[in-house]
């Protein structure tokens, strides 16, 4: 017996308003009867003993510790730039005179 029949995918398809051909009808039941068929051999799966998990290998935090290192002062950080205004980079001006 299949998991869902032609007239099913047509109402389906009304309510998502798809047009569809009859052949599409045909083709679209037939690949949805096939999924549905998987997924039901899926649940079937004897797995009470086994956890659910997110993801297969437990994974760790390769990330290195947080901690605070001392900064570049305001000179150094402005000593390598060409131009500096009032201890800032200094750039062109882009949006035009009137700003």
């Amino acid at each position: 017996m299949s998991a869902i029949s032609r007239e099913e995918v047509a109402h389906l398809a009304r309510l998502s308003r798809l047009a569809l051909s009859d052949a599409e009808l045909d083709q679209y039941a037939s690949q949805l009867d096939s999924i549905l068929t998987h997924v039901a051999q899926i649940t079937e799966v004897a797995a009470d003993d086994i956890p659910p998990t997110a993801h297969p290998v437990p994974l760790a935090n390769v990330l290195r510790p947080d901690t605070v290192v001392p900064g570049l002062t305001t000179e150094q950080a402005l000593s390598g730039a060409p131009a500096v205004e009032q201890d800032r980079f200094a750039v062109p001006q882009i949006l035009g005179e009137e700003q």
